[in-house]
């Protein structure tokens, strides 16, 4: 700094230093122009036009993503609406498939009621005949077992001369051998 004083000072002196610093030199604005318009070239080739292009691929890369984005909303929106038509569908299936189901299951179960019915009447009524069959056996057999049993006392009766004291007599051996039989 103490030698451009020292320089300034000289310079004092002698004018023509300092006049060099001020000056307006058309050579050096030339040169500064030229040197100015050289970098700007460099600057616009090398720089300028490559960060433009890398832009504009930047620009065309987010408007097809832009577009591939709105694509696929579309196609989500359509496969949504099918799913949803679809689901839609089988719930009408589903539900016809159940009132089918429904009514079939009440026609088997009417079926069911009524060949229960039918073999419970079966049934009853083969137990009636079995009972009036059981109930003819028994009367044939009571019958069977009067006669024999008249024809017993008949037998006796014919043996001897009944009074009446013999009349009770045969009674109560009649009465006592019917109960003895059964």
């Amino acid at each position: 700094m103490l030698n451009i004083l020292s320089n300034v000072s000289a310079a004092a002196e002698g004018r023509e230093w300092y006049e060099s610093l001020v000056s307006i030199n058309p050579t050096t604005i030339v040169f500064t122009l030229i040197n100015l318009l050289i970098i700007f070239l460099i600057f616009r080739f090398l720089l300028y036009k490559p960060v433009c292009k890398m832009l504009d691929k930047r620009k065309e890369m987010a408007a097809s993503e832009i577009e591939e984005a709105r694509k696929a909303k579309e196609a989500a929106q359509k496969a949504e609406e099918e799913y949803t038509a679809r689901l839609d569908d089988a719930k009408a299936e589903a539900s016809e498939i159940m009132k089918q189901a429904t009514l079939r299951a009440q026609k088997r179960e009417e079926e069911i009621v009524g060949e229960a019915n039918k073999k419970a009447a079966e049934i009853r009524t083969k137990a009636e005949e079995s009972i009036e069959r059981d109930k003819q056996r028994a009367l044939n057999e009571i019958k069977n077992e009067i006669s024999e049993i008249v024809v017993m006392a008949a037998g006796k009766v014919v043996e001897k001369e009944i009074s009446a004291s013999d009349n009770e007599e045969i009674i109560s051996k009649f009465l006592e051998e019917v109960g003895s039989a059964n």
